[in-house]
């Protein structure tokens, strides 16, 4: 007993169809079409500004800084200048 003839599997499949047109167009000789990548300016500068950093010699002494003020919150001894809070918010509210 015949459940799918085969002539009909290959008319209802429509990637058979598509390959066999990939194939046919490939072999007419056309030039395939590379792949292109644009990096937009400002990712290069981004770049060249994340691999300045990266060697940058400050990070030990920014390391530095940041466990002397941990150790201050920590502690309770970190003082915070009211003032200096309030100009630096001032003209995000205005």
């Amino acid at each position: 007993m015949k459940i799918n003839e085969p002539s009909r599997i290959s008319s209802i499949n429509p990637y058979t169809k598509q390959q066999d047109s990939k194939l046919a167009r490939q072999d007419t000789g056309k030039v395939k079409q590379k792949d292109n990548v644009q990096i937009s300016p400002e990712a290069k500068e981004l770049q060249e500004l994340l691999a300045a950093s990266a060697n940058h010699p400050t990070d030990e002494a920014r390391v530095q800084e940041l466990q002397e003020l941990k150790q201050q919150v920590s502690t309770g001894t970190y003082h915070v200048d009211a003032g200096k809070i309030a100009e630096k918010l001032l003209p995000y509210l205005k």
